[in-house]
């Protein structure tokens, strides 16, 4: 039997890859540092070209930010408090910092499930926040 849990709302974001291409080669690093964890950053050094996967993280932390706003206080939630990770099994992940986690525990604990993609123009991502 499947538990019943409660959606509480759902996120999608779509971004252009050129923007992000010109936001990485202007500002370089602060970019880097404002919208990325530790975690990201050291993921995104891996790849030869990041373009696609930094999009998809911004989308993907967008499309959570998105989700979130039923909660009291999330409104004020930061855009390295959202990363994106993967889980043991290497699917896409999210895990909660600061504000973020904060407003997670206040709401019992929240299950958030994200899906990505990118093309050779756009990236997006949609997320699902589920509280037990």
């Amino acid at each position: 039997m499947v538990p019943f849990v409660t959606v509480v709302g759902v996120g999608i974001d779509l971004v252009d890859l050129e923007r992000i291409r010109r936001l990485l080669a202007n500002k370089g690093e602060h970019a880097m540092t404002r919208f990325f964890s530790d975690s990201e950053r050291q993921y995104l050094a891996t790849r030869p070209d990041a373009t696609g996967h930094a999009a998809a993280r911004i989308a993907a932390k967008e499309a959570v930010y998105k989700a979130m706003q039923a909660l009291p206080g999330a409104r004020g939630v930061g855009w390295r408090e959202i990363e994106v990770s993967r889980d043991e099994e290497g699917r896409p992940a999210i895990r909660l910092h600061g504000l973020a986690a904060q407003v997670s525990e206040e709401s019992g604990g929240l299950q958030i499930k994200i899906s990505l993609t990118h093309s050779a123009v756009s990236a997006g991502a949609i997320a699902i926040v589920e509280a037990p």
